[in-house]
Formats: structure tokens, C-alpha cells, sequence
């Protein structure tokens, strides 16, 4: 069960880190149909941190559920290699 938890956790996490993705899209493209210069260059810088920081979550939570698979896939064999 502690498996299946964790699966759902990160699958989660992956999902509300896309929603801040196109969070900060829709926050850049709103930025330039803005007139007042001070206000873009906020919001603009905003939706630039936005998408930088839920594109690095995404991608450490990828990674970790690629290592995860890696490691549970990897590990019979290495067992049985080293049986020999």
C-alpha cells in the first residue's frame, strides 16, 4: 500500500505542478496585451518565476519516479547476477 501511496503522490504533485505550467503561460501571455510598462515588466518577470519553478518540480518529480522504476526493474537482476 506504502507503494501505491507514493505513486499517487508524486503522479499528484506532477499534476499540480503542470497546473502552475500553464498557470504561468497563460500569466506570460496575459503580460503583453498589458499597456502600462511597469505592469508588464511584473508580470512578466512573475510568470517567467512561475514557469521556472513548477518546470524544475515537474522535472525532479519525473526523475524521481524514473530512478523508482529504474531501481525496481534494475534490482532483480542485480540479485541474480550476483548469485553466480
Amino acid at each position: 500500500m506504502a507503494a501505491a501511496w507514493w505513486w499517487i503522490r508524486n503522479a499528484g504533485l506532477t499534476l499540480g505542478g503542470l497546473f502552475f505550467l500553464m498557470f504561468g503561460i497563460q500569466l506570460l501571455v496575459a503580460a503583453y496585451h498589458l499597456n502600462n510598462p511597469s505592469y508588464f515588466i511584473l508580470t512578466f518577470f512573475a510568470s517567467n518565476l512561475i514557469i521556472l519553478i513548477s518546470a524544475v518540480l515537474i522535472l525532479g518529480f519525473i526523475l524521481r519516479m524514473v530512478k523508482r522504476i529504474r531501481e525496481g526493474g534494475g534490482q532483480g537482476e542485480n540479485i541474480s547476477s550476483n548469485k553466480d
